[in-house]
């Protein structure tokens, strides 16, 4: 190289430096802090329009709140990215400005900053007021960008990250979602073979259906299906094009319509074709007035396909109010011709009350109720599934199905003796095939229930079911002795103070001094797992003989406790039992726990070890 040449770089080198220094201390000087669009108000933006470089323009129109593409399709817009971008533009402040004057003096040229062909020009308009933007070159190493505003001299240099919410393709600012947000409905009317119509019941929110014929609606289904559709989002746009053939697209007809309004008024209709040839997920659909197709997930309609008893209750009745009466007329096959407790032929009356926030009575019953049983009756009726027997019922339908005469009559209201507050009136009917037929006083038609689920009616179906299930109340400390009878063997133990136990005279074997004093805490706290009678006559037949158990408790005042133990329930880990209170006897189910626990301490073995 010779050193004529070397001579030539280095004044090209000393210029170069020379400029980097002066741009870098002079004319990229600190902007001011002032946003770089003064007066810009995002909630009087009425309109703004994109136009990416080789792309066509994109523009968006505020309407009554919400904003729509308008080029270059007609379609609704994503207001959240398009409010997102105008709150953004409102806070824009230049990192540094380059005054015209500086730009005139180095001579920069607008190829140099990009702005002969800038990478967006933006326009948005507040009424008869515009703001314009001209995007140019990214800076070195690329993390800003020069900007140019219309009606300012010079340019400004920007942070760069602001552009990610500048849309590059219409399709950025296309609103995705098949129900526009905000567009709550208590109406809907959907069609997928049969016409079906649903309303909201503005004062409880429960679901009913009109069409094709009034009854109860499956709130469960309904509302979830809503949520789903809610959520559902576009998966691509397929075409734009008016006269697109939709037929192609099982559109036309469609295989699902569904319509959602709010009062008289539908607002939005989504229209579903058919699947995807080469996508079993995934169908084609549009949005009502609007000309776009485009394909969605299949799954989030999925609930809106099926016929008409799809979208009925399966329930046999709902409780949106508290439940503050049960009265249940039970016929009893096995008593007809009798008096039971007074009541009249045949019957078996049971009527239970509330009082206060949840503390329950039975008429004409000494005994105090268990307000848990009564909890748990409401929850067992509140989950009974019906099956659709018969939705349009003659008397002679009453007759056959056993329901001119209930078996069973169950009423719930919701407010102590009045008779006009009725929630639901149930009837109960013939067994026919393992199913009851049942119907609701209020409707016309008639269902049926599995006989296997309705196993705990049986069980509450008396007023000693819903007895309190504490049996009785004693401390350890009053104890005087425990005494065990069981194959015809007898052993007395003493209780002698904390944690002292002796056996009485007479009596033999090992005893565990602890165990017995925790056996006397748990045997004072004694509380049924459920009733099986009251009355008790067949003690045999419920596994009652000589050699069982039988546990006496003795206290210090005299009285005496005692539990007679019958037929293991493997399955439950426990046994039956049978205790005298108030002068009748009572059969339960002994609490499992404890009876693990009686059968480790509070029995006398058989010989060779065995235990009955």
């Amino acid at each position: 190289m010779n050193s004529k040449t070397t001579g030539i770089w280095f004044v090209i080198a000393a210029a170069l430096f020379a400029f980097i220094f002066f741009w870098e201390r002079h004319i990229r000087a600190p902007a001011a802090a002032a946003n770089l669009l003064p007066q810009f108000r995002p909630s009087a933006v009425t309109s703004i329009q994109i136009f990416p470089a080789g792309a066509l323009e994109i523009r968006a129109d505020r309407t009554n709140g919400m904003w729509l593409l308008t080029r270059p399709i007609v379609y609704p817009a994503q207001t959240t990215v398009i409010e997102t971008l105008l709150d953004t533009l409102q806070k824009l402040a230049p990192a540094f400005k380059i005054s015209a004057a500086e730009l005139r003096e180095h001579r920069a040229t607008e190829t140099e900053f990009g702005f002969d062909n800038p990478q967006f020009a933006i326009t948005v308009a507040a009424g008869d007021r515009s703001w314009q933007l001209r995007v140019g070159n990214k800076t070195a190493p690329g993390d800003q960008i020069y900007l140019r505003a219309a009606g300012t001299e010079g340019a400004f240099v920007t942070d760069a990250a602001w552009l990610d919410l500048v849309p590059r393709s219409v399709n950025a600012w296309r609103d995705t979602a098949l129900v526009a947000a905000g567009n709550v409905c208590d109406r809907i009317v959907l069609t997928n073979g049969i016409a079906i119509e649903l309303r909201c019941d503005a004062t409880n929110h429960l679901w009913r259906m009109l069409r094709p014929l009034p009854a109860r609606a499956d709130n469960e289904r309904i509302t979830g299906a809503l949520q789903k559709l809610y959520a559902a989002q576009v998966s691509q746009f397929v075409t734009d094009d008016p006269k697109a053939d939709l037929t192609a697209f099982g559109l036309q007809p469609a295989d699902l319509d569904l319509w959602l309004g709010r009062g008289t008024n539908f607002v939005a209709v989504l229209h579903v074709g058919k699947t995807l040839t080469n996508d079993a997920t995934r169908v084609f659909a549009r949005r009502e007035g609007w000309n776009t197709i485009f394909s969605t997930a299949k799954d989030p309609l999925s609930p809106w396909y099926g016929q008409v008893n799809s979208f009925r209750d399966p329930r046999l009745l709902e409780l949106t109010t508290p439940v503050a009466e049960i009265e249940m007329s039970t016929l009893r096959p096995d008593k007809i011709g009798t008096t039971e407790d007074g009541r009249g032929p045949g019957t078996n009356q049971l009527l239970l009350q509330r009082h206060g926030s949840n503390e329950w009575s039975i008429a004409d019953e000494k005994f105090p109720a268990d307000a848990g049983s009564a909890q748990a009756f409401i929850k067992f009726l509140a989950n009974l599934r019906i099956e659709f027997v018969k939705d349009v019922v003659t008397p002679p339908d009453l007759e056959a199905y056993g329901l001119a005469t209930p078996s069973r009559q169950i009423t719930l209201r919701s407010a102590v003796g009045d008779t006009n507050a009725v929630i639901a009136q149930i009837l109960f009917g013939a067994t026919q095939t393992n199913e009851v037929f049942v119907k609701r006083a209020d409707e016309d038609f008639v269902y049926g229930l599995k006989a296997a689920d309705l196993g705990p009616l049986l069980e509450f179906g008396y007023a000693w079911a819903f007895r309190d299930r504490r049996i009785w109340h004693f401390d350890e400390t009053n104890v005087a002795g425990i005494t065990l009878h069981q194959n015809g063997k007898t052993r007395r133990m003493l209780h002698n103070g904390l944690n002292q136990w002796s056996l009485a005279p007479g009596s033999q074997g090992i005893i565990n001094p602890p165990a017995l004093e925790e056996a006397a805490h748990r045997l004072g706290e004694l509380t049924a797992a459920g009733w099986v009678g009251r009355d008790v006559t067949n003690l045999d037949q419920l596994g009652w003989n000589t050699n069982n158990l039988q546990i006496t408790v003795e206290l210090k005042n005299g009285e005496k406790r005692t539990v007679d133990f019958g037929v293991e329930l493997p399955q439950a880990h426990t046994a039956l039992a049978a205790v005298t209170l108030d002068g009748a006897r009572w059969a339960f189910v002994f609490p499992p726990g404890l009876y693990q626990f009686v059968w480790s301490y509070l029995t006398i073995p058989v010989p060779q070890g065995g235990i009955p």
